[in-house]
């Protein structure tokens, strides 16, 4: 019998510093590798205000639920290494333990209400929009966004799109992927360094999510909604962020990408905007060349069009219409022209109207019925859009 419980003894003994150890060496393992604090793995802490003070409260609840883990499996392991059957340990029998109670309802409600209070402080800076120094619409389409900026004075507001230009090539694995790939696109949001900019999203077509990491912000971009966030960019640099709801086939195309200028040169920016818009409602008024109206109108459709229907116009059938020998690229302009500005309810056709200019939809319109083998022996100008959504 004494040779049984020395070998009890030593096995528990054995057993323990077993999980000490173990336990010792769990936090070097993971700081070493990286496992805690790296931002691969953990969240990031970003540049503003906001970001870190979401990162320390993340840190702290993260410490918190450490402590409690530590805490209650220890008690637990213990508890069934020392009082086990084998060490001659009989279970005890309790019930309506009112002082037991008390503890484990007492203890947990003071624990979540000390994470509460700055839980709380964080979420108020985060949903106070007021005192901004400019605002800008964000709105989701499928699949890319578009950003006005908004003034009390109308004639200082513009609008543009930002699309994903990663290749083709490189999502097919034909070339080597770039260093930013699936983060790049044609026209980055900009916006001041220091200035406090209000941001409403919202979506026309299907619910998107606004999202820039490095500052801590995050929105659903809902249709019919509109969702207010902020941010103060204390360093200018090229931050990135991606749609984080699931939006449709080409949710993973849509990224988010914002530059943060030195006031200068954002004012220098915003005034070439501007003047750039001015010139852009000129156009409409003017008359093309079939040369012109390809170039400019292949530009369009590959940023707009070449997702759905393909570069080569064959689309993807049946859910994307191929255009190379349609009906619609090949028959009545004014029809073709009504159906890019409003679009096909119930289909992922979506309306153009809002999107382009009409210099722009008259370039794409023709552009698609003088290529792939298509010759519809017309043309279309600025005022022939005017006329076929007036007559609309």
């Amino acid at each position: 019998m004494s040779v049984s419980v020395n070998k009890h003894c030593t096995g528990t003994r054995r057993l323990t510093i077993a999980v000490a150890v173990m336990l010792a060496l769990l936090p070097g393992l993971a700081l070493s590798q990286g496992i805690i604090f790296d931002d691969e793995l953990n969240m990031r802490q970003g540049v503003t205000e906001i970001s870190k003070s979401v990162y320390d409260l993340h840190m702290l609840i993260l410490w918190v639920c450490v402590v409690i883990g530590v805490v209650v499996f220890g008690a637990m392991f213990w508890s069934i290494i020392h009082h086990r059957k084998s060490a001659g340990y009989k279970a005890s029998h309790f019930h309506e333990n009112t002082k037991l109670e008390i503890a484990w309802t007492v203890v947990p409600t003071l624990i979540l209400i000390a994470m509460a209070v700055p839980s709380t402080e964080v979420l108020v800076d985060m949903y106070d929009t007021g005192g901004e120094d400019m605002k800008v619409e964000v709105r989701g389409y499928q699949w890319k966004w578009q950003y006005k900026y908004l003034d009390e004075n109308r004639n200082n507001t513009f609008s543009f799109f930002s699309s994903l230009t990663t290749s083709i090539n490189e999502r097919e694995n034909r070339v080597p992927k770039g260093e930013h790939y699936l983060l790049e696109v044609d026209e980055p949001l900009r916006i001041p360094v220091n200035k406090k900019v209000r941001f409403l999203v919202t979506s026309q077509d299907v619910i998107h999510a606004w999202w820039v990491p490095d500052f801590g912000i995050k929105r659903d971009a809902v249709p019919g909604m509109v969702n207010e966030l902020w941010t103060i960019v204390p360093e200018p640099g090229v931050y990135r962020g991606q749609c984080t709801e699931l939006c449709g086939k080409d949710h993973g195309f849509m990224p988010v990408v914002v530059e943060v200028l030195p006031q200068e040169d954002f004012d220098r920016w915003f005034a070439d905007r501007l003047a750039a818009e001015q010139e852009r409602k000129k156009l409409e008024s003017m008359q093309f060349t079939h040369e012109e109206l390809m170039t400019q109108g292949e530009g369009v459709y590959t940023k707009f069009c070449a997702s759905c229907h393909q570069a080569n116009g064959q689309g993807v059938p049946p859910v994307f219409p191929g255009l190379a020998g349609s009906k619609v690229a090949t028959g009545p302009r004014d029809d073709h022209i009504r159906l890019i500005v409003n679009g096909v309810t119930g289909t992922a056709m979506q309306a153009f109207g809002g999107q382009l200019s009409k210099a722009e939809l008259a370039a794409v319109v023709h552009f698609e019925r003088h290529s792939w083998g298509n010759n519809a022996e017309d043309m279309t100008q600025p005022v022939d859009v005017a006329n076929a959504t007036a007559a609309n």
